[in-house]
Protein backbone atom coordinates (compact mmCIF):
# COMPACT_ATOMS: atom_id res chain seq x y z
CA UNK A 1 0.00 0.00 0.00
CA UNK A 2 1.32 3.45 -0.86
CA UNK A 3 1.97 5.71 2.10
CA UNK A 4 -0.62 8.29 1.08
CA UNK A 5 -3.28 5.58 0.77
CA UNK A 6 -2.33 4.23 4.21
CA UNK A 7 -2.69 7.71 5.72
CA UNK A 8 -6.00 8.47 4.02
CA UNK A 9 -7.42 5.14 5.17
CA UNK A 10 -6.62 5.67 8.86
CA UNK A 11 -6.38 9.44 9.38
CA UNK A 12 -9.89 9.83 10.82
CA UNK A 13 -9.19 7.26 13.54
CA UNK A 14 -5.88 8.91 14.40
CA UNK A 15 -7.58 12.30 14.63
CA UNK A 16 -10.07 10.72 17.02
CA UNK A 17 -7.16 9.78 19.28
CA UNK A 18 -5.86 13.35 19.14
CA UNK A 19 -9.29 14.65 20.06
CA UNK A 20 -9.34 12.29 23.03
CA UNK A 21 -5.97 13.54 24.22
CA UNK A 22 -7.15 17.14 23.99
CA UNK A 23 -10.09 16.59 26.31
CA UNK A 24 -12.81 14.78 24.36
CA UNK A 25 -13.35 11.82 26.71
CA UNK A 26 -16.42 10.39 24.93
CA UNK A 27 -14.54 7.19 24.04
CA UNK A 28 -15.19 4.44 26.61
CA UNK A 29 -12.16 2.75 28.25
CA UNK A 30 -12.88 -0.64 26.66
CA UNK A 31 -13.32 0.95 23.25
CA UNK A 32 -10.12 2.94 23.73
CA UNK A 33 -8.19 -0.26 24.47
CA UNK A 34 -9.48 -1.88 21.29
CA UNK A 35 -8.58 1.18 19.24
CA UNK A 36 -5.16 1.26 20.86
CA UNK A 37 -4.48 -2.25 19.57
CA UNK A 38 -5.35 -1.05 16.08
CA UNK A 39 -3.05 1.93 16.54
CA UNK A 40 -0.09 -0.27 17.51
CA UNK A 41 -0.83 -2.41 14.44
CA UNK A 42 -0.70 0.75 12.32
CA UNK A 43 2.60 1.69 14.00
CA UNK A 44 4.09 -1.74 13.30
CA UNK A 45 2.97 -1.47 9.66
CA UNK A 46 4.53 1.99 9.32
CA UNK A 47 7.78 0.81 10.92
CA UNK A 48 7.95 -2.01 8.41
CA UNK A 49 6.99 -0.25 5.18
CA UNK A 50 7.73 3.44 5.86
CA UNK A 51 10.70 3.37 8.29
CA UNK A 52 12.04 6.77 7.24
CA UNK A 53 8.67 8.51 7.13
CA UNK A 54 7.37 11.16 9.52
CA UNK A 55 4.18 9.11 9.86
CA UNK A 56 6.11 6.47 11.80
CA UNK A 57 7.29 9.08 14.34
CA UNK A 58 3.79 10.56 14.54
CA UNK A 59 2.21 7.18 15.29
CA UNK A 60 4.92 6.30 17.81
CA UNK A 61 4.30 9.48 19.81
CA UNK A 62 0.52 9.09 19.55
CA UNK A 63 0.67 5.45 20.70
CA UNK A 64 2.85 6.41 23.65
CA UNK A 65 0.39 9.07 24.80
CA UNK A 66 -2.61 6.76 24.47
CA UNK A 67 -0.72 4.06 26.36
CA UNK A 68 -0.24 6.49 29.22
CA UNK A 69 -3.97 7.31 29.24
CA UNK A 70 -4.89 3.62 29.47
CA UNK A 71 -2.30 2.30 31.86
CA UNK A 72 -1.34 5.25 34.02
CA UNK A 73 -1.67 4.63 37.75
CA UNK A 74 -1.41 6.85 40.76
CA UNK A 75 2.13 7.14 42.03
CA UNK A 76 3.47 8.52 45.25
CA UNK A 77 3.77 12.29 45.13
CA UNK A 78 7.47 12.08 45.91
CA UNK A 79 8.05 9.66 43.04
CA UNK A 80 6.12 11.89 40.64
CA UNK A 81 8.20 14.92 41.60
CA UNK A 82 11.41 12.95 41.16
CA UNK A 83 10.26 11.60 37.79
CA UNK A 84 9.44 15.13 36.60
CA UNK A 85 13.00 16.42 36.95
CA UNK A 86 14.59 13.10 36.05
CA UNK A 87 12.64 12.41 32.87
CA UNK A 88 9.79 14.76 31.97
CA UNK A 89 11.50 18.14 32.19
CA UNK A 90 14.77 17.25 30.39
CA UNK A 91 12.86 15.44 27.64
CA UNK A 92 10.49 18.37 27.18
CA UNK A 93 13.42 20.79 26.99
CA UNK A 94 15.14 18.62 24.39
CA UNK A 95 12.03 18.38 22.22
CA UNK A 96 11.48 22.15 22.32
CA UNK A 97 15.13 23.25 22.34
CA UNK A 98 14.81 25.26 19.12
CA UNK A 99 12.71 27.83 21.01
CA UNK A 100 15.53 28.19 23.52
CA UNK A 101 17.90 28.96 20.64
CA UNK A 102 15.51 31.66 19.39
CA UNK A 103 15.38 33.11 22.90
CA UNK A 104 19.17 32.97 23.20
CA UNK A 105 19.57 34.75 19.86
CA UNK A 106 17.25 37.59 20.94
CA UNK A 107 19.22 37.97 24.18
CA UNK A 108 22.61 38.00 22.44
CA UNK A 109 21.47 40.60 19.90
CA UNK A 110 19.84 42.85 22.50
CA UNK A 111 22.82 42.59 24.89
CA UNK A 112 25.17 43.56 22.07
CA UNK A 113 22.91 46.47 21.14
CA UNK A 114 22.78 47.57 24.78
CA UNK A 115 26.58 47.57 25.03
CA UNK A 116 27.09 49.39 21.70
CA UNK A 117 24.34 51.93 22.40
CA UNK A 118 25.86 52.76 25.78
CA UNK A 119 29.26 53.19 24.12
CA UNK A 120 27.84 55.69 21.61
CA UNK A 121 25.34 57.56 23.79
CA UNK A 122 26.35 58.88 27.21
CA UNK A 123 22.73 59.06 28.36
CA UNK A 124 21.77 55.52 27.36
CA UNK A 125 22.95 53.82 30.55
CA UNK A 126 20.89 56.17 32.72
CA UNK A 127 17.89 55.75 30.41
CA UNK A 128 17.99 51.97 30.72
CA UNK A 129 19.21 51.44 34.31
CA UNK A 130 17.87 54.59 35.96
CA UNK A 131 19.65 57.47 37.71
CA UNK A 132 19.36 56.01 41.20
CA UNK A 133 21.07 52.73 40.27
CA UNK A 134 23.78 54.41 38.17
CA UNK A 135 24.61 56.97 40.88
CA UNK A 136 24.76 54.24 43.53
CA UNK A 137 27.09 52.16 41.34
CA UNK A 138 29.39 55.14 40.75
CA UNK A 139 29.65 55.63 44.51
CA UNK A 140 30.39 51.94 45.05
CA UNK A 141 33.16 52.06 42.43
CA UNK A 142 34.71 55.08 44.17
CA UNK A 143 34.63 53.12 47.43
CA UNK A 144 36.49 50.24 45.75
CA UNK A 145 33.57 47.77 45.77
CA UNK A 146 31.54 47.99 42.51
CA UNK A 147 29.17 45.15 43.52
CA UNK A 148 28.44 46.44 47.03
CA UNK A 149 24.74 46.49 46.14
CA UNK A 150 24.66 42.78 46.98
CA UNK A 151 25.49 43.68 50.60
CA UNK A 152 22.61 46.15 50.95
CA UNK A 153 20.41 43.64 52.81
CA UNK A 154 20.90 40.59 55.02
CA UNK A 155 21.45 37.21 53.37
CA UNK A 156 17.99 35.74 53.87
CA UNK A 157 16.17 38.90 52.80
CA UNK A 158 18.35 39.17 49.69
CA UNK A 159 17.82 35.49 48.84
CA UNK A 160 14.02 35.61 49.17
CA UNK A 161 13.62 38.91 47.32
CA UNK A 162 15.85 37.91 44.40
CA UNK A 163 14.43 34.41 44.04
CA UNK A 164 10.82 35.59 44.05
CA UNK A 165 11.64 38.36 41.56
CA UNK A 166 13.45 35.98 39.18
CA UNK A 167 10.57 33.50 39.28
CA UNK A 168 8.16 36.38 38.64
CA UNK A 169 10.18 37.53 35.61
CA UNK A 170 10.31 33.98 34.22
CA UNK A 171 6.53 33.52 34.54
CA UNK A 172 6.00 36.96 32.98
CA UNK A 173 8.21 36.02 30.02
CA UNK A 174 6.20 32.81 29.71
CA UNK A 175 2.72 34.35 29.98
CA UNK A 176 3.48 37.23 27.60
CA UNK A 177 3.95 34.60 24.93
CA UNK A 178 0.13 34.79 24.71
CA UNK A 179 0.64 37.98 22.67
CA UNK A 180 1.84 35.97 19.68
CA UNK A 181 5.41 35.75 21.10
CA UNK A 182 5.85 39.55 20.87
CA UNK A 183 5.47 40.04 24.63
CA UNK A 184 8.10 37.42 25.38
CA UNK A 185 10.42 38.95 22.80
CA UNK A 186 9.98 42.34 24.51
CA UNK A 187 10.95 40.96 27.93
CA UNK A 188 14.02 39.23 26.50
CA UNK A 189 15.02 42.29 24.50
CA UNK A 190 14.74 44.75 27.41
CA UNK A 191 16.61 42.41 29.77
CA UNK A 192 19.35 42.10 27.14
CA UNK A 193 19.58 45.88 26.78
CA UNK A 194 19.98 46.25 30.55
CA UNK A 195 22.61 43.51 30.64
CA UNK A 196 24.61 45.14 27.84
CA UNK A 197 24.31 48.65 29.31
CA UNK A 198 25.40 47.41 32.73
CA UNK A 199 28.49 45.70 31.37
CA UNK A 200 29.48 48.82 29.42
CA UNK A 201 29.08 50.94 32.55
CA UNK A 202 31.45 48.63 34.40
CA UNK A 203 33.83 48.65 31.42
CA UNK A 204 33.86 52.45 31.35
CA UNK A 205 34.55 52.55 35.09
CA UNK A 206 37.50 50.19 34.54
CA UNK A 207 36.12 47.43 36.78
CA UNK A 208 34.58 45.10 34.20
CA UNK A 209 36.59 41.99 35.10
CA UNK A 210 36.20 42.59 38.83
CA UNK A 211 32.44 43.04 38.55
CA UNK A 212 31.94 40.14 36.12
CA UNK A 213 33.76 37.72 38.42
CA UNK A 214 31.19 38.56 41.11
CA UNK A 215 28.02 39.06 39.09
CA UNK A 216 28.36 35.89 37.06
CA UNK A 217 28.61 33.82 40.24
CA UNK A 218 24.81 33.85 40.27
CA UNK A 219 24.25 35.29 36.80
CA UNK A 220 25.38 32.13 35.00
CA UNK A 221 22.35 30.14 36.18
CA UNK A 222 20.03 33.13 36.55
CA UNK A 223 20.44 34.57 33.04
CA UNK A 224 20.40 31.13 31.45
CA UNK A 225 17.15 30.26 33.25
CA UNK A 226 15.47 33.50 32.13
CA UNK A 227 16.47 32.72 28.53
CA UNK A 228 14.94 29.23 28.87
CA UNK A 229 11.76 30.78 30.33
CA UNK A 230 11.68 33.06 27.28
CA UNK A 231 11.81 29.94 25.12
CA UNK A 232 8.75 28.64 27.00
CA UNK A 233 6.92 31.87 26.15
CA UNK A 234 7.82 31.47 22.49
CA UNK A 235 6.35 27.96 22.60
CA UNK A 236 2.96 29.44 23.52
CA UNK A 237 3.15 32.20 20.91
CA UNK A 238 4.14 29.84 18.13
CA UNK A 239 1.44 27.33 19.10
CA UNK A 240 -1.08 30.10 18.34
CA UNK A 241 0.61 31.38 15.19
CA UNK A 242 1.55 28.02 13.70
CA UNK A 243 -0.96 25.31 14.74
CA UNK A 244 0.18 22.99 11.90
CA UNK A 245 -2.32 20.13 11.49
CA UNK A 246 -4.05 20.81 14.83
CA UNK A 247 -7.01 23.04 15.52
CA UNK A 248 -5.66 26.35 16.82
CA UNK A 249 -7.26 25.89 20.25
CA UNK A 250 -5.81 22.38 20.56
CA UNK A 251 -2.39 23.60 19.46
CA UNK A 252 -2.63 26.39 22.06
CA UNK A 253 -3.51 23.92 24.85
CA UNK A 254 -0.64 21.66 23.83
CA UNK A 255 1.82 24.56 23.65
CA UNK A 256 0.71 25.95 27.02
CA UNK A 257 1.19 22.58 28.68
CA UNK A 258 4.68 22.23 27.23
CA UNK A 259 5.70 25.77 28.15
CA UNK A 260 4.33 25.46 31.68
CA UNK A 261 6.41 22.34 32.28
CA UNK A 262 9.53 24.20 31.20
CA UNK A 263 8.86 27.17 33.51
CA UNK A 264 7.98 24.98 36.51
CA UNK A 265 11.14 22.96 35.91
CA UNK A 266 13.23 26.13 36.22
CA UNK A 267 12.14 26.91 39.80
CA UNK A 268 14.99 24.91 41.47
CA UNK A 269 17.53 26.70 39.29
CA UNK A 270 16.21 30.10 40.32
CA UNK A 271 16.47 28.96 43.94
CA UNK A 272 20.11 27.92 43.37
CA UNK A 273 20.84 31.29 41.73
CA UNK A 274 19.11 33.05 44.64
CA UNK A 275 21.19 31.18 47.21
CA UNK A 276 24.40 32.15 45.41
CA UNK A 277 23.33 35.77 44.99
CA UNK A 278 22.03 36.17 48.52
CA UNK A 279 24.71 34.28 50.44
CA UNK A 280 27.87 34.22 48.27
CA UNK A 281 28.01 37.10 45.75
CA UNK A 282 28.27 39.60 48.63
CA UNK A 283 31.79 38.30 49.31
CA UNK A 284 33.22 40.19 46.34
CA UNK A 285 36.79 39.96 47.60
CA UNK A 286 36.94 36.18 47.83
CA UNK A 287 39.83 34.52 45.91
CA UNK A 288 39.37 34.62 42.14
CA UNK A 289 40.02 30.86 41.96
CA UNK A 290 36.99 30.23 44.18
CA UNK A 291 34.84 32.52 42.04
CA UNK A 292 35.92 30.73 38.88
CA UNK A 293 35.21 27.38 40.50
CA UNK A 294 31.60 28.39 41.24
CA UNK A 295 31.09 29.82 37.73
CA UNK A 296 32.59 26.73 36.07
CA UNK A 297 30.51 24.43 38.30
CA UNK A 298 27.38 26.35 37.23
CA UNK A 299 28.32 25.98 33.57
CA UNK A 300 28.96 22.25 34.00
CA UNK A 301 25.53 21.83 35.63
CA UNK A 302 23.85 23.71 32.79
CA UNK A 303 25.68 21.89 29.99
CA UNK A 304 25.11 18.46 31.52
CA UNK A 305 21.48 18.81 32.64
CA UNK A 306 20.15 20.85 29.72
CA UNK A 307 22.15 19.49 26.81
CA UNK A 308 24.07 16.26 27.41
CA UNK A 309 21.64 14.36 29.65
CA UNK A 310 18.42 15.18 27.68
CA UNK A 311 20.00 14.07 24.41
CA UNK A 312 21.24 10.81 25.91
CA UNK A 313 17.84 10.19 27.53
CA UNK A 314 15.97 10.94 24.30
CA UNK A 315 18.22 8.64 22.28
CA UNK A 316 17.81 5.92 24.90
CA UNK A 317 14.01 5.87 24.95
CA UNK A 318 13.78 5.95 21.15
CA UNK A 319 15.13 2.40 21.12
CA UNK A 320 12.60 1.13 23.65
CA UNK A 321 9.18 -0.37 23.10
CA UNK A 322 6.03 1.60 23.89
CA UNK A 323 5.66 -0.21 27.23
CA UNK A 324 9.26 0.58 28.18
CA UNK A 325 9.00 4.21 27.07
CA UNK A 326 5.99 4.80 29.29
CA UNK A 327 7.99 4.79 32.53
CA UNK A 328 10.09 7.71 31.34
CA UNK A 329 7.33 10.17 30.49
CA UNK A 330 4.41 11.43 32.53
Amino acid sequence: MKEIAFINKNIDRWKGFESYLFGNKNIKPDELSDLYIQLTDDLAYAQTFYPESDIKNYLNELALKIHQEIYKTKKEKKARVKAFWKYDFPLMFYKTRKYFYYSLLITIISTSLGFLSAANDDGFVRLILGDVYVNMTHENVKDGDPTAVYKSANELEMFLGITVNNIRVSFLAFLLGLFFSVGTGYILFTNGLMLGAFHYMMYKEGVLLQSMSSIWLHGTIEIFSIIVAGGAGLIIGNSILFPKSYKRIDSFKFGTKRGAKIVLGLVPFFIIAGVIEGFITRYSFMPITLKLLIIVASLVLIIWYFFIYPKKLYNKINFLSINEQNKYIE
